[in-house]
């Protein structure tokens, strides 16, 4: 099977772990950046060049599209789709992930229980829009951040104002949320491959950090989810139609919380944490699909 996986950096972690499984189970395997490939748009018969030749060998690509790259990333990934070539992630569910207003619109109606969370087209009342969260401490979030930047922890009504003018001034959109005081620093990560987990971890952020991602210092251990977690994450990634993805939760008094969902989760922290092999699960799935 010829495998393309779509990556700006052929030296990351992620991209190298599936090169090996792909060559482990006798598959060609290429990483091609999608900011190079061009789109060849006629009738009946749309292709993508990329340097000195044709995509029309593929059957099957891994988009690892970065958030900075979305708009074109997902552009050639919806390419590959029009040639009917099978994606571990749809185009469209990408967007839908990458759009917190929208897919935690989409999580609300499926009834998957999240902090309190509000959204104001830059409202200056920021008393009523402490309120409608339970009042500071609140966490404030860029709708464009990844990676645990744009997140802000505001302690009091002062520091949420200063922080939501801010925004408002560069013009910046926002969701406050609720602060879930319990989880004190830490998340769960869930790993779904083909709409199942194969593997979670408890990431923990350093002392006197609210924030739990691993590149920021944070530490993480296996652990193993209860049925409540295990259902939340399942139904997260159906709601948003992906089957690989990366499911992010909070421990509360009320039960496991969403907070995000990944469309393109990196591999090392949770392979490392496990001992699972994810990079495996998801060249299996393709094999399955393909079959």
């Amino acid at each position: 099977m010829n495998i393309v996986i779509l990556s700006r950096n052929a030296n990351l972690y992620s991209t190298k772990r599936l090169v090996d499984e792909a060559q482990k189970r006798n598959h060609d395997i290429e990483v091609i950046d999608p900011l190079k490939c061009d789109l060849i748009i006629e009738r009946e018969k749309p292709t993508i060049y990329y340097k000195d030749r044709y995509l029309d060998y593929v059957d099957a690509i891994i988009p690892r599209i970065g958030a900075s790259v979305t708009f074109f990333g997902c552009a050639v990934v919806r390419q590959f789709e029009m040639m009917n070539i099978f994606t571990t992630v749809t185009s469209d569910a990408i967007l839908r992930s990458r759009d917190k207003l929208r897919s935690f619109q989409r999580l609300s109606k499926e009834g998957i229980g999240m902090p309190k969370t509000v959204f104001t087209n830059y409202s200056r009342d920021v008393v009523e829009v402490l309120e409608h969260v339970g009042g500071p401490p609140v966490v404030i979030k860029l709708l464009e951040g990844t990676q645990g930047l744009g997140v802000v922890l505001a302690e009091s009504k002062n520091a949420a104002e200063s922080v939501l003018e801010a925004f408002n001034g560069l013009q910046a959109r926002a969701l406050v949320q609720e602060y879930i005081r319990e989880a004190k620093g830490s998340d769960l990560r869930a790993l779904i491959v083909d709409g199942q987990v194969v593997g979670a971890m408890k990431r923990q952020g350093r002392e006197g950090e609210f924030r739990s991602n691993l590149h920021r210092g944070g530490s993480s251990v296996y652990v193993k989810l209860n049925e409540a977690e295990l259902k939340l994450a399942i139904k997260a990634a159906r709601a948003l139609r992906l089957p690989v993805c990366g499911v992010d939760m909070l421990q509360s008094r009320r039960g496991p919380l969403l907070m995000e969902v990944n469309s393109t989760p990196g591999l090392e922290g949770i392979e490392g944490t496990t001992g699972k092999n994810i990079a495996r699960a998801i060249i299996t799935f393709i094999e399955r699909n393909r079959k």
